[in-house]
């Protein structure tokens, strides 16, 4: 790459200050949500359009810049890390929403329109659109669907992969790929559902048409207080055991509950081990009847189950765990979130493995995540300020990572792979799977330049944490990449 000719190239596609290089203004940009790792970008570009979102990557294509794509920087795994000799593509700007269609019950949006825009254009005509992550009011839908998104409803409603309907991708290569559409299925390979999660390592994505769902005509919020941590892991497991799909399902420790109440006051009770929120929709015949049915499995379980019938009493409780990641920071100077999914009957023996690594390590663990599908987010808290935490804290991240793969669960649940994860890759993947994911990469880019080192690591990465068998001193699959 020539520094020079690429930069002024870049220039003439964008914008007035749409191409920022200082080295004082890129900073902002060095990091996602996962602020313990950074990296200054070469330059940032900031398109109004998809016009010149095709341009910048004619331009990158034509100089040999790898690009990396950024929404609105609420990632935690690192999945928008800039490159130091790359370019972040910042798509904050394309913000509209260019299509509401009521009949379809769909919506058509460009990448940085955030999640939950979407809901409160359509609230009007009494629909929504489901996945709704803890950082909703920021993140965007091109993020969600780099990352494949979740949130508190996903366990009824679905992650952001099944609520997608169709989306266009800009390529490195130059080609523009419409994938899916508001038919319900349609030939072929599913390439929509591929890309969904692929955390911009396939294209660029520019338009994404979403499925809007009915409002619920009732709802009701239970919040189940235990006096251990293990019984409400196991509590979770039994409630979607006796046939009843919640709409949303989440539990808290004592650690996370305490730091919620000085956080908002929710109203949880503070001597609780653990508590889990329950909410079920539906008509309101059904509402009862769920509502019943749940208060009974939880209250053979020793729970003490208290019900929130207002719209304002179930706000309050929700409010309370939306506001879970940022009251943790009042815990400890810093805190590393942790993203593993585990079969639910797993929850129980899980969380308690986790207080004991939690113990033996000396670094406080809060917990607070998905319930109903077994998404695990512990908060490690430590300060960066004192030598060798940050190495102990994602010490202990990976072995509870490890844990999650060791009882038949995943190494990520929404917020991604990126960089944080690639050596727990190792462990969740043999060598064949792995070698297909980095043959899909490069069937959509050939040159390795869209987001290249995140998500899917090396063949070599993995023999070297010794994760992968070498046999005859050769690793398998040599036509692949080794760097």
């Amino acid at each position: 790459m020539t520094t020079r000719e690429a930069e002024t190239a870049l220039r003439a596609c964008l914008p007035r200050n749409g191409l920022v290089t200082d080295a004082a203004a890129v900073r902002p940009f060095e990091t996602d949500g996962l602020t313990a790792i950074r990296q200054k970008p070469w330059a940032v570009a900031l398109p109004d359009n998809v016009d010149q979102v095709k341009a910048v990557l004619a331009a990158c294509r034509e100089h040999g810049v790898p690009v990396v794509t950024r929404g609105a920087g609420t990632g935690l795994s690192g999945g928008a890390r800039p490159m130091a000799e790359g370019l972040l593509l910042v798509l904050s700007k394309l913000r509209s929403i260019r299509e509401i269609d009521l009949e379809a019950c769909t919506a058509t949006v460009e990448p940085g329109v955030t999640n939950l825009s979407i809901s409160q254009a359509v609230a009007r005509h009494g629909l929504f659109y489901a996945p709704d992550p803890s950082s909703q009011i920021a993140c965007s839908i091109g993020g969600n669907v780099a990352e494949n998104s979740g949130g508190v409803h996903c366990l009824k409603y679905g992650l952001t992969v099944h609520n997608v309907l169709g989306i266009r991708v800009q390529t490195y290569e130059g080609d523009e790929l419409v994938l899916g559409g508001k038919a319900l299925d349609g030939p072929g390979y599913d390439l929509l559902a591929a890309m969904v999660g692929s955390e911009g390592m396939l294209g660029v994505v520019t338009e994404v048409t979403v499925k809007l769902l009915p409002l619920p005509r009732a709802k009701r919020v239970l919040l189940a207080a235990f006096d251990d941590v293990e019984t409400a892991g196991d509590a979770v497991g039994a409630i979607i055991a006796a046939g009843i799909l919640p709409a949303g399902l989440e539990m808290m420790d004592r650690l996370a509950i305490n730091a919620a109440e000085d956080f908002v006051e929710a109203g949880y009770p503070r001597d609780a081990a653990a508590v889990l929120l329950c909410e079920v929709d539906g008509t309101e015949q059904e509402v009862r009847a769920d509502v019943a049915r749940v208060s009974g499995v939880l209250t053979t379980r020793g729970a003490s189950v208290t019900l929130a019938e207002t719209e304002e009493e179930q706000a309050k409780l929700w409010q309370g765990r939306k506001a879970a990641f940022p009251a943790a920071g009042r815990l400890a100077p810093d805190y590393y979130c942790m993203d593993g999914t585990i079969p639910r009957s797993e929850l129980g023996a899980v969380l308690r493995r986790i207080g004991e690594m939690s113990e033996a390590c000396g670094l406080a663990v809060a917990n607070v995540f998905h319930a109903g599908d077994g998404n695990l987010h512990p908060l490690i808290l430590y300060d960066a300020g004192v030598p060798g935490q940050l190495d102990q804290a994602e010490k202990l991240g990976g072995q509870i990572l490890s844990l999650c793969v060791q009882v038949g669960g995943t190494v990520t649940g929404e917020h991604g792979v990126g960089v944080e994860k690639l050596d727990t890759m190792c462990e969740q993947f043999g060598a064949p799977e792995l070698a297909q994911f980095h043959r899909l990469k490069e069937a959509f880019d050939p040159a390795g330049l869209m987001n290249p080192g995140k998500a899917i690591p090396t063949l070599a990465r993995c023999s070297e944490l010794g994760g992968m068998h070498v046999h005859g001193g050769a690793l398998p699959f040599p036509e692949l990449d080794r760097l």
